[in-house]
């Protein structure tokens, strides 16, 4: 897949879950796109290892089953972001 390819699928995947996920995320479309590209490849990687056991970083392809897999693989990266950016509370 070519990079063309990845920021579109990164800009739909996070723009859909920015959508998704409950409350407040920062970020512009840029940090939408970039959380995408991250989740278009968590997912990819974890849809290759459940299929083939074995760890290989992949992007998810541009189709529908890619982009459900890569709206889970953003939603995953934006909760992680979420727990290094959190502030106490104090």
């Amino acid at each position: 897949m070519n990079i063309i390819a990845w920021v579109i699928l990164g800009l739909i995947a996070g723009a859909i879950a920015k959508a998704i996920y409950p409350g407040t995320q920062g970020g512009g479309i840029l940090a939408t796109m970039i959380l995408g590209i991250i989740g278009a490849f968590v997912g990819g990687s974890l849809v290759t290892f459940l299929q083939t056991g074995s760890l290989q970083l992949t992007a998810a392809a541009l189709s529908i089953p890619g982009l459900i897999v890569a709206v889970i693989g953003a939603m995953v990266a934006i909760f992680i972001w979420g727990l290094i950016t959190r502030r106490s509370a104090v």
